[in-house]
């Protein structure tokens, strides 16, 4: 079996330091994994058994460029997660009817004002990485904030900070082929510390009312996925709930579980063989 492992350009693909691990492993399953720029004109899609949406990183920048090439990459070849998934899953207005318990989400339009929170985290429907997201405990910087995003024409999203996130931390549970995998606790993006290498992300095993939530999470979203990260975090009451539910290019923390690279292998050429 051939695999295209989708990727970006160089400037964004250096990013994935998972990409050999995960190549190493599909190999090892009998998969033979090629890396390839998504954006690549010369790329024929149809040469391949199967694509997977990796380190496309650079998709935020042209979404609707990425849902048209999604779309036409499944008309040719398999497409994991399918194109209607990523369709669904880059943009965060999910979080309005998925029916699970989420952060609490304001979604103003021009002119609202703002909820009284301690502090405000604002940051557009389509993002990935804190890309263009602020945290804030001033309520007019939040509300100029949500004015400016507004006014470039995109739909705003605005949550309290909650402080849990560096308490407790966000946990990160990752699933393969619908099966659990291991689960992270992730260095919180708006904490003002860096991220390193050692402090990244802590394996963790999660609670029961954790593991529960995420069970509830996969079955409100679409089925057959090859690949689903699952990001909670706790309420100042102690209930956990979604922050997002990524589907289209989350990082899988691959080198952080020993077993993990072959899970996600595994889970591959079982879907592979099913189609």
């Amino acid at each position: 079996m051939k695999v295209a492992y989708v990727t970006a350009d160089d400037t964004v693909s250096r990013h994935d330091d998972e990409r050999e691990t995960a190549l190493a492993a599909w190999l090892g399953a009998g998969i033979e994994g090629a890396p390839v720029n998504w954006r690549d004109p010369r790329a024929d899609w149809s040469e391949f058994d199967a694509v997977v949406v990796r380190s496309a990183w650079d998709y935020i920048e042209r979404r609707d460029e990425f849902v048209a090439w999604a779309h036409r990459v499944e008309r040719v070849t398999r497409l994991f997660n399918p194109a209607a998934v990523l369709e669904w899953n880059t943009d965060k207005t999910y979080l309005r009817t998925l029916g699970v318990p989420t952060v609490p989400t304001f979604w103003p339009e021009p002119g609202a004002g703002l909820p009284e929170w301690d502090e405000y985290v604002v940051k557009p429907a389509v993002s990935a990485g804190a890309r263009d997201t602020t945290r804030t405990a001033d309520r007019d910087a939040a509300a100029a904030h949500v004015a400016r995003l507004l006014d470039e024409g995109r739909t705003v999203m605005v949550q309290p900070y909650l402080p849990s996130v560096e308490l407790e931390g966000e946990l990160s549970l990752l699933y393969f082929g619908g099966r659990f995998s291991h689960a992270v606790r992730r260095h919180p993006m708006l904490s003002g510390v860096e991220a390193t290498t050692e402090n990244r992300a802590t394996l963790r095993d999660p609670d029961d009312d954790q593991f529960a939530l995420a069970e509830r999470v996969l079955a409100a979203v679409p089925p057959d996925l090859l690949y689903a990260r699952v990001d909670l975090v706790r309420m100042p009451d102690g209930e956990p709930v979604l922050m997002e539910v990524e589907l289209t290019e989350p990082y899988l923390f691959l080198r952080d579980e020993l077993a993990a690279p072959d899970l996600f292998a595994e889970a591959l050429a079982e879907a592979l063989k099913a189609g």
